[in-house]
């Protein structure tokens, strides 16, 4: 069962709050807020209603020795005292939800309109415009509106295409029909870039107190250090990542170049009997279902291979359910957070290190080869491209055949 001070502390003063006069209200709720320590001020007066000027008197109270306390004070009548603002000032609660919320509920042209909506400057507004009222009091009123401080969510995920749960199903039948007749399926994508060199890295990581690791205040790129671009290839099969760190551009001359490597070290030995390879792939990037040269440098990996290379490409705007992102490189991300990634070979070490309790393996190599990028693929080019479109979305879903064996 877990235990809550807070649903405590709400729990005794409702109890006691049919018994209680307005002073030993104070009291009762004073006597809660010392107990509680630092910051119990603050905490009883939200959970239990008495204003924070009722608790500091009645903790001044609660500290005088009882011999100084001749007989009790007069109790107010119930209703005396002075009336909540709100009551008094009945527009203070809508020129604050005008304020919160100028397109919906008030004026477009609010001052506060493109402004930060701290509960200082609401107030300072509220003032303005002829309200006696404060941040604490405006802090207060939105609680009791139903407000409260939030982020932005994700979950707008742009135009869904209309086919988009039929290509998911059918890449999953894809994935599992060859899983099933043991040849390779791989999901690939590239990590985000990132610059080389003492630059902050987001995370912590245990270092000795009052000493963390310095870094540049500015993120300006190191001329020779540049930046890198981790491609990666995940096995699902094997529980298996390879990455690539290059050194140049990432373009799909370069993608291809890391599937390649990835088969001539891994891949080979893992599946000696492959009858073909299949590749899962976002729509866009290097890896792009309409990059030219992505097709053209597979045709040259079929070759290579003497094997046929299928792709599927996921639905645009869905790249985040590519398997690689959350087995590979959610876990790399993991590993070096809060390490400067000051050299290409740190990098490499990072990645290579990392692994899950899922037995997870990853194998990095540095690639410093140039990879231009712009490089224009012509009709001719593309013609020699053994490409065999599938019925459903040919243009997401497709083969590439090796060329024939030359006769001799």
């Amino acid at each position: 069962m877990t235990f809550d001070p807070d649903a405590l502390v709400s729990k005794r003063f409702e109890s006691l709050a049919a018994f209680l006069d307005e002073r030993t209200r104070r009291l009762v709720a004073a006597a809660e807020a010392r107990a509680l320590g630092y910051g119990g001020v603050s905490r009883v007066a939200r959970l239990t209603g008495v204003s924070r000027r009722a608790l500091h008197v009645g903790l001044r109270e609660l500290q005088a020795p009882p011999a100084c306390v001749a007989k009790p004070p007069r109790t107010r009548q119930a209703g005396g005292g002075r009336k909540r603002t709100v009551r008094v000032d009945l527009t203070l609660k809508r020129d604050l939800e005008a304020l919160v919320e100028p397109v919906t509920r008030g004026d477009p042209m609010s001052p506060l309109r493109w402004t930060c909506k701290s509960v200082r400057r609401l107030a300072q507004e509220l003032v303005a415009q002829g309200h006696k009222t404060s941040h604490r009091m405006v802090a207060e009123l939105l609680q009791e509106l139903g407000y409260s401080l939030q982020s932005n969510v994700k979950v707008k995920e742009g135009g869904d295409h209309e086919d988009r749960n039929a290509q998911f199903e059918y890449l999953n039948g894809q994935v599992q029909a060859q899983q099933a007749l043991g040849n390779p399926v791989i999901s690939v994508d590239t990590k985000k870039k990132e610059l080389v060199g003492d630059f902050k890295n987001s995370g912590r990581e245990w270092q000795p107190k009052g000493c963390p690791v310095p870094v540049r205040v500015h993120d300006f790129i190191i001329p020779e250090l540049g930046r890198a671009n981790p491609y990666g290839i995940y096995d699902l099969a094997h529980n298996q990542g390879w990455v690539s760190v290059g050194t140049d551009h990432d373009t799909a001359a370069f993608a291809v170049a890391s599937i390649r490597r990835w088969w001539q070290s891994l891949g080979r030995a893992l599946y000696p009997a492959a009858q073909r390879l299949l590749i899962t792939a976002d729509g866009g990037g290097s890896n792009g279902s309409r990059v030219r040269l992505w097709k053209v440098e597979l045709q040259k990996l079929a070759n290579e291979m003497g094997l046929p290379i299928q792709v599927c490409h996921f639905p645009p705007g869905t790249s985040k359910w590519n398997k690689i992102e959350h087995r590979l490189f959610s876990f790399i991300t993991q590993n070096w957070r809060g390490k400067p990634l000051t050299t290409h070979e740190t990098m490499v070490n990072l990645i290579a290190a990392t692994t899950n309790s899922k037995g997870l393996k990853v194998r990095c190599e540095l690639d410093p080869n140039t990879d231009p990028p712009g490089l224009k693929i012509s009709p001719q080019q593309m013609a020699q491209v053994r490409l065999k479109p599938h019925q459903f979305h040919g243009e997401w879903n497709y083969e590439i055949e090796p060329d024939p064996p030359a006769k001799l």
